[in-house]
């Protein structure tokens, strides 16, 4: 540790105070931000308000705000309050301030980690202690080194978000490449082209009311039942559900086959998936619809064309249900105009989609591992900053 330096337990050197209830005293116009997990969570970006001054933090000096994080583990994370931002706090939130420290030194001190306190009570506590909080060890330099190390990772930070933001644009850009493509494609269809109703050149088969599949039909093993997750996730690996033979029989008419379609019917609407050549003996449940595609039409050509603004905006328009929307009856979707280019142009479209999707993919790694190195590179000047091992930091 440099010469100068003190390690202190954060109750020696903080003061702490506890935030109160709000929820009886929310009011949408209130004077008072009110800042809970959701607010630090977001950085700031999510408040409510209130009219009660519950602990307002414009008194006195800036702080320390600590949220206990519910994941299996009690973990904190700090938001810094201004001096003239006026706020108040809930019951799971915590104000720190100190004399000792130079207020900004202290925040990135409590944020050197993702999490500036991380405990394992072993018995699914996710609560944080008073005394967990109040041992916390805390680095104490001079003021003048304190501010020195500020100067410095205020620098570099400075650096490392422009840095990131670039990679964010160059990531957001390289998905938005391939969606270009794909909506260019569907937007200016090329001669030959036809245009077909979708109940034209597909079998429906919308799944079976909920009725039909109690829970008492359920099975430890056998035939598999097919919900959203797989065609939200386009995977048919992992299985929750099973019937039996008796079952099965009784709703032959949804089972699956290797070249439908599933889509997903409600909440997460208009995801699809095709079914594999290797896919398990199953049928679908009521939040599924099955599409066959018939002998004019690939089924990736219709996947690709299903996951377009042009289908999607058109599913939306149908879609039912104020909070959880639910995909239109069978009938209306059978009405959605489709494109339908002769099959050799199907294949030519599926081939030069699949070049650009691996491209784009490529560049979607590239600019995914810049933001983690960045979130490295931040993370690593923290741990030497309060080593004392930044250059100039430190006289």
């Amino acid at each position: 540790m440099k010469k100068g330096w003190e390690v202190k337990k954060l109750g020696e050197v903080c003061e702490y105070s506890n935030g109160k209830a709000h929820e009886q005293y929310i009011k949408k116009e209130g004077k008072y931000i009110v800042i809970n997990s959701k607010f630090i969570s977001s950085d700031g970006r999510v408040f409510k308000r209130t009219n009660e001054a519950l602990f307002p933090l414009s008194q006195g000096a800036i702080a320390m705000v600590l949220s206990d994080v519910p994941s299996g583990k009690a973990l904190a994370k700090c938001y810094l309050i201004e001096k003239d931002d006026t706020y108040s706090l809930n019951q799971r939130i915590c104000a720190i301030r100190s004399d000792k420290f130079y207020d900004k030194f202290l925040y990135y001190q409590l944020n050197r980690n993702k999490h500036f306190l991380s405990f394992d009570n072993g018995e699914n506590q996710t609560n944080l202690r008073l005394n967990q909080i109040l041992d916390c060890l805390l680095y104490l330099p001079p003021f003048s080194e304190q501010k020195r190390i500020v100067v410095i990772l205020d620098k570099a930070f400075v650096t490392i978000v422009k840095a990131k933001e670039n990679a964010e644009k160059n990531l957001q850009n390289s998905r938005e490449l391939f969606e270009s493509y794909l909506q260019n494609v569907f937007a200016n269809p090329g001669k030959g082209w036809e245009k077909k109703k979708l109940g034209e050149i597909c079998d429906f088969v919308r799944g079976p009311f909920g009725g039909s599949l109690k829970k008492s039909c359920f099975k430890s093993k056998g035939i598999v039942v097919y919900e959203q997750q797989h065609a939200i996730y386009d995977q048919f690996e992992e299985i929750r559900y099973f019937i039996d033979e008796k079952k099965f029989n009784e709703m032959k008419r949804f089972e699956v086959a290797p070249g439908d379609l599933i889509m997903s019917c409600s909440g997460t609407m208009g995801k699809v998936a095709i079914v594999p050549d290797n896919v398990r003996k199953g049928i679908i449940n009521q939040a599924l619809l099955k599409l066959s595609p018939n002998k004019n039409l690939l089924a990736r050509f219709l996947k690709l064309w299903m996951g377009s603004p042009n289908f999607q905006d058109q599913l939306a328009k149908y879609s039912l249900g104020a909070a959880i929307k639910n995909v239109a009856s069978v009938k209306t979707l059978k009405e959605i105009d489709v494109p339908l280019p002769p099959l050799s142009e199907q294949k030519h479209i599926i081939a030069k989609l699949d070049a650009i999707s691996v491209e784009t993919k490529k560049l979607e790694a590239m600019y995914q591992q810049k933001l983690y190195d960045l979130d490295e590179l931040r993370k690593s000047i923290l741990q030497k900053a309060f080593k004392g091992e930044l250059v100039g930091a430190c006289s």
